[in-house]
Order: C-alpha cells, then structure tokens, then sequence
C-alpha cells in the first residue's frame, strides 16, 4: 500500500535529492558554518500531523529551504566546536543502501551480521585484543559505555565489600550517566586529579586507591581515556593497566575521541597500553567519519559479554540451519533487539578509503591543530591554554592585559557567541582551570591551512567588537 503508484517519477524525485546531497557537500565550504533559524521556520515544525499526507517533492523542498541550512554545520571545514565528524559522500551512500534493505540485525541467519563481525574483527586487530574478545556496534560511545561496564559488573565475583571507581576529572560525563542508569552508587566514583598535560595523575590514582583497600573498599574499575573531550590529552595506559593488573581491577578505555588514531603510524605509539584493556567504548563518527550514529563496545573477555546480555527466550530459540541458524546473534551482546545495519556505512568507508587514507586524514587534522598553536603562540593577544596533545587547541583572548581575569572570561564568552553568529567558524567555549576557553576540535577531514586561517580572523574580529562591551 505505500509502495509509490509510479516508480518512474520516484526515480526521477530520488535522483533530484540524491544530487542535491551532492551539490550541497562539493560546495559546503561556500555557505555559512552555522546560522540561527528564522523563528516562521522554527514554528513551521509546530504544525499538525498531515491528515492525508503531503508529495514528496514538497517535502524535499521544504527540508532543502527549512532544514538543510539551519543544522549544526558538522559537515562544514569551519566547524571546530565540537568532536563530531564530517561525514563523507561515500558514507551517505552506504547509509542510502543500507535504508532500502532494511535488515534488522539484531539476529537471525543473513549475511548483514557477517558485515558487522568482520567491521568487529578490523577493530579487534587494530586494538590488539585477543581472537576471544567480543564486540558489539552502538549509537555512540556513550551506549558503549553502559555494555562494557554492565559487563565489568558482571564480571564481579561475589562480594561484600564496597566498589570504587576511579577516573580523571577530565574524563567524559558518559562514565557518571553509565553508573547512574545501571543503578550503581555516584558515591562511588573517584574523580583523580590531572597532571600538567591533563592526564590523570598516576600517582594522586594509587593513593585513592590506597585509601580505599584501607578501608575495605574493591578498586573495581579504573577509567583510561584515549583522547579527552575538553584537550583531547591521553592517559599513561601502560601505566593504568599495570596498576589494574596489580589491584585486580577492570580497566575500560574512553577512546570516543582518539582511539581510531591507531591507524595513524605515528601517533600510535602514543596509545601503547590500550591492547590491555577489559573494555573499550569509542566512535567511528568522529574521526573514522563514518555519518552519524555509529559506536562501538568492544571487550576482552567474549564469554563473559555474551553471558552477560543473553537472555534464551524461547522466540529467539536458535536453530542449526535456516533463518534461526548463524548463533551467536547481535543481540546476545548488547540491550537492543531491533538494530539497524549501521555496520554497513563503516564497512564502506574502511573499504573504500583503506587504514592509509583514513590515518594520514588522522595525521592531518593534528598538523592542523599544530598550525593553529603556532599561530596563537604568535598572536600577543592570545594565550594557549593546554599543552595540544592531538587535534583539539584551547586558547583564550587576554586583550592588553588590562583588565581582570573574569572579565576576559566575559569577553571570551561573548566572543564564541559572535563567532557562530558570523557563520564564519565554530569553535566551542569551554573551561580549564576555571577560565573561560576557546576550543578548537580539529575532527572534519574536510578542513584545510585556509579554514584555520579563517578562525583565527573570526576570533579577531570578534575580539574587536566584544572586547569594546562593557562586562
């Protein structure tokens, strides 16, 4: 019944979005990073539900004037703001394929779940986990989080004594929200200081630890982070693993941000310890640029994941041959029945681009991140604010010098505001130290030496007219 009367005109309709899509991304970099929905726009999604429905030719009109323009602008070479990938033709293609087959892989004998074991597997080898470990896609790194770390309690052997975990202050709010929807006490969650290079200090790390085995509390779960959200620092995982190791503790890596720079030859090292790891959670929207969403859990210990989420309801009994057949399912490793082939879109872009491609991409935007600190570190009214560890800067307008730090905080507020506003770049505001920063992510593959240079006029010229606004 909704299948289309004319599949003719369909085609021609399909083949006009299509190269809309095209159009709009050969030409992103000539149209505003960000700007702000006229408010008839905003109340045209305040409408009522079509009664008899409306043709499709109207509605791609509509999300080309009344939607397209006023995303968040990730796709955009200008847009710093936060760590969210530029997406790739490619990528939008395979996600098209993927739509029209439809397949639910949450289980069930079909070749789409070879698709997702083998993307798995990559990720395996990659990282260095052993041939028994186990994986599972996700939305984000943030529902991967909550699959590896149910697993890592139910990994727990039985015990009375309290649990603690430790993390760095600098580690993403997905491990807070995790303990929170598992029902697990926020009381228990040790916030470790950073050092200079806002990684967690190693040494404040035992003495948390310490304390807790003093007082009969379990060290259960040491937070590693590979790339942190707000300097995109790495902590000494060699050093968190031994400690793990040595307290038999569950050590899990964040690498949301900087886990896929193991494909680059040269910042791979800097990641050595990762391979020891219980668990990891990270995303293939980032910096793999594969279009939103697509994540992934993956964990050292297979059985024990498996065990964890299985459930053996009688209507997914498994059988030895047709559609019941191909055990272990998808769904024997996270918490959704019903998932969509997102594998599909990371396989393409894996294929298509090769380890290469995808870390010299990788290489590039932290040479970028470097050009920028170069730049700043020139620039007498600005101040570099946190070592750049890989693509993300942190640097604050400071004017003269004239007027007082909480000022300058006022200012450098402001002057975000502007920037967006000016459709000419979009970094992001956030704080170090208790100061208000400008943060630059480096994350679009299409972004290039003129982009930056386009920030750093934005930022000046914001700073011309915001630096004149009393505060």
């Amino acid at each position: 019944m909704l299948d289309p009367k004319d599949w003719s005109e369909l085609r021609k309709q399909g083949h006009h979005m299509l190269d809309d899509m095209f159009d709009y991304l050969q030409n992103i970099q000539s149209k505003p990073v960000w700007q702000q929905a006229p408010s008839h726009v905003q109340a045209s999604f305040q409408d009522d539900l079509s009664e008899h429905g409306q043709p499709l030719s109207q509605l791609h009109e509509q999300f080309m004037h009344d939607i397209l323009p006023y995303s968040v602008g990730n796709t955009h070479p200008g847009f710093m703001g936060w760590v969210h990938g530029g997406g790739t033709p490619v990528g939008m293609l395979a996600e098209m394929l993927a739509a029209g087959l439809n397949a639910n892989l949450g289980g069930r004998n079909q070749i789409p779940i070879d698709v997702e074991w083998q993307v798995i597997g990559w990720m395996r080898d990659l990282f260095g986990f052993p041939d028994g470990s186990s994986g599972i896609l996700t939305t984000g790194t943030s529902s991967a989080t909550i699959i590896a770390l149910t697993t890592a309690r139910h990994a727990i052997a039985t015990t009375s004594k309290p649990l603690a975990v430790y993390a760095s202050i600098e580690a993403h709010g997905c491990i807070t929200r995790a303990l929170k929807i598992m029902g697990m006490d926020i009381n228990m969650l040790r916030k470790i200081p950073t050092n200079d290079e806002y990684q967690m200090d190693i040494i404040s790390l035992q003495q948390h630890i310490q304390n807790d085995q003093q007082h009969s509390i379990q060290p259960w779960l040491i937070i590693g982070t590979a790339g942190s959200v707000n300097t995109g620092s790495i902590d000494d995982l060699s050093a968190l693993a031994e400690i793990a190791k040595k307290v038999g503790a569950w050590l899990h890596i964040d690498g949301a941000l900087g886990a896929l720079a193991m494909l680059s030859a040269s910042i791979a090292p800097r990641l050595q310890g990762i391979q020891h790891a219980d668990s990891l959670a990270m995303d293939f929207h980032k910096w793999g640029q594969v279009p939103y969403d697509a994540g992934l859990a993956l964990i050292r210990d297979g059985e024990n994941h498996r065990q964890c989420f299985s459930t053996g309801d009688t209507y997914l009994q498994r059988e030895s041959k047709g559609l019941a057949a191909h055990s272990p399912w998808p769904c024997d490793y996270g918490m959704d029945l019903s998932r969509g082939f997102r594998a599909l879109k990371i396989w393409f872009t894996f294929q298509h681009f090769g380890k290469k491609r995808l870390g010299d991409m990788i290489e590039h935007s932290c040479e970028l991140a470097q050009y920028l600190t170069t730049h700043i570190q020139k620039t007498d009214n600005l101040e570099l604010m946190a070592p750049v560890s890989l693509n993300i800067v942190c640097f604050r307008y400071i004017g003269d010098g004239s007027q007082q730090a909480q000022a300058y905080d006022a200012i450098n507020r402001a002057m975000i505001c502007h920037i967006h506003t000016s459709g000419l770049a979009a970094p992001s505001l956030t704080y170090l130290n208790h100061r208000a920063v400008i943060r630059a992510a480096i994350v679009n593959h299409r972004t290039q030496i003129k982009d930056i240079g386009k920030l750093l006029a934005a930022v000046q010229q914001a700073a011309r007219v915001c630096d004149q606004i009393p505060h």
